[in-house]
């Protein structure tokens, strides 16, 4: 270990995909508590998004996620607050999608090539597999969301015909990356059933690829 990696080490541990695996678990259960007023969907946005860039600059501290960061992470905390204040404003939720997607992505794609940067398998790389897994999920909603600014009337729920809210639209990219099938969220116009239909290749090809490797290793050789 590196001296440069000892103050991130020291925050969060040993185990950084393990404490955002577990940020994003709590973010989930916390959603339904705090989304009813503004202070609340700013501070659970804004610190959901840093415990991932703090979890994944320690995995994988490259310039280029430096730049990422710079270009995309902290615009996306800004309208994270943006959007908190005003969640109708249609701009605000299009500008705020467009950059969370692509910030999200790119993070998957970072622990990723964490997961496969060698055939070592670590317990940190473990954890890993699942955070990954919630972070294509979270891109996905917000694509979602991008979906319905562009093509009102993209999804129906149990609540009728609208928008859906973002945690809606965040149940049924888990329901559509895990394959179980249990979302009240429909895709009814083709556009939003293109994107899902692309979650859905996704999720086969996670657990074809990702897991079935991690799997393979962990079995002919024990975690370090």
């Amino acid at each position: 270990m590196t001296h440069e990696h000892m103050p991130v080490r020291q925050v969060l541990g040993k185990h950084p995909s393990a404490v955002l695996l577990g940020a994003q678990l709590v973010t989930v259960l916390a959603y339904p508590f705090l989304s009813k007023d503004f202070a609340g969907r700013a501070v659970i946005g804004v610190a959901q998004m840093c415990v991932v860039v703090l979890a994944v600059w320690a995995v994988r501290r490259t310039p280029s996620f430096t730049w990422v960061v710079g270009a995309v992470a902290v615009p996306a905390m800004a309208f994270t607050v943006l959007e908190a204040a005003s969640p109708d404003t249609d701009w605000i939720v299009l500008t705020s999608a467009l950059l969370h997607a692509p910030f999200y992505f790119y993070v998957s794609y970072s622990m990723i090539r964490y997961l496969f940067h060698d055939d070592q398998i670590t317990t940190d790389e473990l954890y890993a597999t699942g955070a990954a897994f919630t972070v294509v999920a979270w891109g996905f909603a917000y694509l979602f969301a991008a979906t319905q600014v562009v093509w009102a009337g993209s999804f129906i729920g149990n609540g009728g015909e609208g928008e859906r809210t973002w945690f809606e639209l965040l149940f049924l990219s888990f329901s559509t990356l895990t394959s179980v099938g249990l979302s009240d969220v429909i895709p009814v116009q083709e556009h939003a059933r293109s994107v899902v239909m692309i979650e859905m290749v996704a999720g086969v090809f996670y657990v074809a690829l990702v897991v079935a490797r991690l799997v393979g290793l962990t079995v002919r050789r024990p975690p370090v």
